[in-house]
């Protein structure tokens, strides 16, 4: 008797599109949208990519305060897990400071050499005083806040670092009396990441908007007047970003740095896009612990890096910022006021708390120097294009840093930072590998053999 061989049925797996090829698509998109609201004067268009944008801003923003507040309580107490806390935490702190350094160093280079403000036809009559500036006296007392309620509902994020910083280390020294309290703030924060991620999942969308209002708003025209300045800003980010730190994994924790980008790309794609590193910190956590940093540091070195490391606002951009304005209004800059960059780099990095922009971070430095503040108004209308490119390198060092501390400490798995890819970082942050593997596949039968 003869049987009939039967073609069993077999599945085929539409795989879905990468987060990152989402983003790019929406890059495109919004650039094409963007022009077209320009060149065909299409009002509703423009106003329709303005409030997209806006909502995915407010969506980050609206989970900031407690974020922030529950990841540094969190990180600060995961430290007792970790062997010589201390010394991780001084060394995360100096490789910050040196990256800046290195990072304001460059800044001032290309300023320098390029001289951004000479022939932009801009005078001092174009610029205007921001409404509120940085000074260092409001920088200091700015840190305690008077009431625990405000600086939630104002997103005072330097405040809520400072009362989480203290909550976090009293429960360090109350010891086993505290762990009710640590027990709700990781269930807190569980639960924020969890909101946040799917935040992150509108992402694709919010990109057209983003790129797509700044196109429509600002146009070609106006990034031609700053067309050196603007240039001087990317370039001195590339060069952070794709030559210092690469050197640095190089030669420092002597792993390859190709696989670095390979691994943390999602998270500096997404810090492009949204231009908030605290926004972008879910990712950023997770891709940093996937290039084998140990979770238990990772936990604290992501979040103390999202609201204090700023490689792009707080060393490149007021470097270059304060060479352009001092030759738009004709202020020569001498030896110490380079300097004076530097130290403002180094120490007042802070000001800018992840959060989009860093007009603070720049009135400080101009304040700092006696440099005219209402030379702000001259970048205000080009900063969200400089904030793109700035936030992906602050968000790039919070990855690197750890990668350098964790290597030189011999605690960096170097056997899963090798095999680091960006597969599955658009799912969920609890679910493991296989699930969110698994979570990106249809599966559909496929047809027969014939």
């Amino acid at each position: 008797m003869s049987t009939s061989s039967e073609t069993s049925p077999k599945t085929s797996r539409i795989p879905r599109v990468p987060f990152w090829a989402q983003i790019l698509l929406g890059l495109v998109l919004g650039v094409l949208l963007g022009w077209i609201a320009k060149s065909g004067d299409i009002g509703w268009l423009v106003t329709t990519l303005g409030k997209i944008g806006e909502l995915f801003v407010q969506l980050l923003k609206l989970a900031v305060a407690p974020l922030v507040f529950f990841a540094i309580v969190v990180s600060i107490t995961n430290l007792r897990q970790v062997n010589n806390a201390a010394r991780l935490a001084t060394r995360t702190l100096l490789w910050f400071m040196v990256t800046s350094l290195i990072a304001v160093a460059i800044g001032m280079a290309i300023g320098l050499v390029t001289n951004p403000g000479a022939g932009t036809g801009l005078t001092p009559a174009d610029g205007s005083k921001p409404d509120h500036a940085g000074t260092w006296i409001d920088f200091l007392t700015g840190i305690i806040p008077t009431d625990i309620i405000t600086p939630f509902t104002e997103l005072q994020v330097l405040q809520i670092v400072f009362m989480a910083a203290v909550v976090g280390i009293a429960a360090l020294q109350l010891g086993e009396k505290a762990e009710p309290v640590l027990k709700l703030s990781r269930s807190a924060l569980e639960l924020l990441q969890k909101a946040l991620w799917w935040v992150i999942r509108l992402a694709p969308l919010g990109t057209v908007g983003l790129i797509g209002n700044a196109i429509a708003t600002y146009g070609w025209n106006l990034i031609g007047k700053y067309a050196t300045f603007t240039v001087d800003i990317y370039v001195g980010c590339a060069l952070v970003m794709f030559g210092v730190y690469p050197l640095l994994l190089a030669t420092v924790a002597k792993v390859n740095p190709l696989q670095f980008f390979r691994g943390a790309w999602p998270a500096i794609q997404l810090a492009f896009v949204s231009r908030s590193s605290v926004g972008t910190m879910p990712v950023t956590q997770k891709v940093t612990e996937r290039l084998g940093v140990p979770k238990e540091y990772a936990s604290f070195a992501v979040p103390f890096g999202s609201t204090t490391k700023m490689d792009g606002c707080a060393s490149i951009y007021p470097a270059l910022a304060a060479i352009f304005i001092a030759q738009i209004f004709d202020v020569h800059l001498g030896i110490a006021d380079y300097v004076l960059i530097a130290f403002v780099s180094v120490i007042g990095s802070a000001a800018t708390a992840g959060l989009t922009g860093a007009t603070v971070m720049l009135t400080l430095t101009l304040s700092t120097l006696g440099l005219p503040l209402a030379g702000v108004g001259l970048l205000m209308a080009i900063d969200p294009i400089l904030d793109m490119m700035r936030t992906a390198t602050n968000v790039a060092g919070q990855v690197v840093v750890p990668i350098l501390v964790s290597a030189k400490e011999k605690i960096l798995d170097r056997d899963a930072y090798a095999s680091a890819t960006s597969v599955g970082l658009d799912g969920d942050a609890g679910t493991a590998a296989a699930a969110e593997e698994a979570e990106q596949k249809v599966s559909v039968p496929a047809p027969a053999a014939g």
